[in-house]
């Protein structure tokens, strides 16, 4: 087996990893990106890893990568004219959502602007009952006259979405057959393949966003796929999905959705694998790069996951998004990253969501940026070496930094250059421990008994304070934190999930229907996973469901027992309701007679792939001395102004040294930061496990 390369593209840096299975070695890079054409990152990153290791693209068996395109075509509005085909009557579903107001006593709080707006909503005439019955046929004449508005209003992609197609598909499929006919150039996606689930608004809006980001999605995989070929590249390009796992070019361009939160759920993955430096299987995965920051709980050693999440929300209030009914890595996500600009606002330091990127990127990067950013201020403060930014390979200008940041920040305020930047790292820290609370305080966890993984750029720099702020006993800084989640992406398996709404009491009747499901979804998986050249010996499934008791209006997804079933099983399904409803919601105090009723029946198809291993570091004599680079005066709260700190090349580090805090360790991508009163040590496989 050849060479295999994850590559993540985020909003500031380009991150690469390359693992030979062979030897185990690994090579990893960080290039700036590249907005206005992110594959030219890719390229430039790919020719200069190639060229430091004298191989060249023939060597590559296999490419996995992970992109924020399909976000930041939502997020920025950036897609081509997208139309709504919907049930004559239901032309205002996107429009009125769920009628309800994401901030209560605001009357100014507005929403989120739609995809499609209303002028390119069509309707026909038909009508599916819930039980999948025809009230009202297809009128076929009406579509084919739609066909040709499209065309005429220069549609680009249209969802088509009706009432209840999840229990009858037939409508959508023909309608998807008449456009095909009409208008070929168009591109169709129908809501009983994308999200064949019920409840009309979510499906609806699922469906609209694979529309509205497809044409641009499927430019750009085939172009990267296309030169990556050139390139010499004779393997396939796996692309990561929201639900952390892999899915080949093909199925990427039909269900563009898949992709929303690729690049955030590939360093999820990585986080859980840090359970056993941590001693414990409850983490807090922490990625900050140079735009944003994520989080994530990982939660018995498994990352969290959702059917449903939302896109574009304002001020991380629910409901305030376009809401998205696929299986993804339940995580937030904040506009607070390195390159996030700091300013004056009602008297105030107020950072982000603006973020500079990496054009012109944050003032020490000299590429012509103005306003002082997080970088910045972190460089000011002396947590970062200007000799060593990106191993040396890029220069980072103090003077600049500084001075922005006495302009922009500290005169205004009245404030000293060094309060003014500390002000700004602090902020920015804290913004993100109040997301933090989001996934664990909000939710009934308690950050206390949570190891926080921090990783990406910026994300060692922060992490050790910001699990302090939280309570966190305990911080492991990864190897190579500073491209984790392109490391993440050799560990994703390829994947795939299939979802059906049929709601149904858990009991002896409901068994020969849930095993016939079952058996349909199975069937509908192997199909999709052999035409992505998976073999049956490496295809496994798992099935769960979301459940809810008998008379609620909302479920939880509760993992099942393996199927087929029997009436004997009845007992299993329902305990494991009970156990994911406990979870939930504390402690079992209620009536385990109660009846339970099953709706979205979900199955998992996954290929069982190699396990990535980092080899154990060589533990030496202890004496830590070996790896200081330096002594630089960094500015510390504690101290109450700048003091000595010892700097540590991480790569002179041993298994089993122990470095005091205060000191710094650098490592090519990324820097840690280790406070006062912290101590940190050196596990076999490289990770700092830091206690504060």
């Amino acid at each position: 087996m050849g060479l295999r390369i994850g590559i993540d593209i985020g909003g500031t840096f380009t991150d690469f990893a390359v693992l030979d299975p062979e030897t185990g070695s690994f090579a990893i890079g960080k290039v700036l990106s590249t907005p206005a054409d992110p594959a030219e990152a890719v390229f430039e990153g790919l020719r200069g890893l190639m060229a430091a290791s004298a191989r060249d693209m023939t060597a590559v068996s296999e490419v996995v990568h992970a992109t924020t395109i399909a976000t930041n075509t939502v997020i920025q509005r950036k897609g081509p004219p997208t139309g709504l085909i919907t049930t004559r009557g239901f032309r205002d579903v996107i429009l009125i959502g769920r009628q309800k107001r994401w901030e209560l006593y605001d009357n100014a709080a507005g929403r989120p602007a739609p995809l499609v707006p209303r002028h390119h909503v069509f309707e026909v005439p038909e009508r599916m009952l819930w039980d999948g019955s025809v009230e009202t046929a297809l009128d076929e004449a009406a579509v084919r006259d739609v066909a040709q508005q499209l065309r005429a209003n220069g549609i680009v992609a249209v969802a088509v979405c009706f009432l209840h197609s999840y229990a009858n598909p037939d409508h959508e499929k023909r309608v998807q057959a008449i456009l095909r006919e009409e208008v070929p150039e168009i591109m169709v996606s129908i809501s009983s393949d994308v999200s064949p689930l019920y409840r009309e608004f979510e499906r609806t809006s699922t469906t609209v966003m694979n529309a509205y980001v497809m044409p641009g999605v499927a430019n750009y995989v085939e172009r990267l796929d296309e030169e990556l070929k050139r390139m010499g590249v004779d393997g396939p390009m796996l692309i990561m999905q929201s639900n952390g796992g892999v899915a080949t070019a093909d199925v990427v361009k039909r269900f563009p959705i898949r992709i929303i939160e690729s690049g955030p759920a590939a360093g999820v993955l990585t986080a859980a694998r840090f359970a056993p430096a941590a001693g414990t299987n409850n983490l807090i995965s922490f990625d900050m790069g140079g735009t944003t920051a994520k989080l994530c709980l990982v939660e018995g050693g498994k990352p969290l996951l959702t059917s449903q999440f939302e896109v574009d929300m304002t001020h991380l209030k629910k409901g305030s998004g376009l809401p998205v009914s696929i299986p993804a890595v339940d995580l937030i996500e904040i506009g607070s990253g390195g390159g996030s600009i700091a300013k004056v606002e009602l008297g105030g330091i107020s950072i982000g969501p603006e973020s500079a990127g990496s054009v012109p990127g944050p003032v020490c990067y000299g590429r012509g940026g103005k306003r002082p950013t997080v970088t910045d201020a972190d460089l000011t403060l002396g947590y970062l070496n200007p000799g060593y930014f990106l191993g040396g390979e890029m220069s980072l200008d103090a003077a600049g930094a500084k001075e922005a940041i006495d302009r922009e920040i500290a005169q205004p305020l009245g404030l000293d250059t060094m309060q003014a930047a500390w002000g700004i790292h602090e902020i920015v820290t804290q913004q993100m421990a109040e997301a933090a609370r989001a996934v664990t305080i909000s939710c009934g966890k308690d950050p206390r008994s949570f190891a926080l993984v921090p990783f990406g750029g910026a994300g060692p720099v922060h992490g050790a304070r910001l699990a302090r702020m939280l309570g966190c006993p305990k911080v492991v800084f990864p190897r190579a934190a500073g491209v984790e989640s392109a490391v993440g992406l050799l560990m994703a398996e390829t994947s795939l999930d299939l979802a059906r709404t049929q709601v149904m009491t858990l009991d002896e009747a409901a068994i020969p229907t849930l095993n016939a499901l079952f058996a349909d979804l199975e069937m509908r998986a192997r199909e999709q996973m052999e035409r992505s050249g998976i073999v049956p010996e490496r295809q496994r499934f798992t099935a769960s469901c979301d459940m809810r008791f008998a008379g609620q209006g909302y479920e939880i997804a509760v993992d099942l027992p393996p199927y087929p079933y029997t009436v004997a099983d009845l007992s299993a399904l329902r305990e494991a309701f009970f156990e994911a409803y406990a979870r939930s919601y504390g402690a079992r105090s209620f009536e385990t007679g109660w009846d339970v009723v099953g709706v979205h029946w979900r199955l998992r198809a996954t290929a069982i792939g190699s396990v990535l291993t980092m080899e154990d570091l060589e533990r030496l004599d202890g004496d830590v001395s070996r790896a200081i680079k330096d002594v630089r005066q960094v500015w510390f709260p504690e101290t109450e102004g700048f003091t000595p700190c010892t700097v540590y090349d991480r790569y002179r580090l041993s298994a089993g040294d122990v470095v005091s805090g205060p000191a710094i360790v650098e490592e090519r991508e990324s820097t840690i930061v280790l406070p006062p009163d912290s101590t940190t040590r050196v596990d076999p496989h490289g990770n700092l496990v830091t206690e504060l």
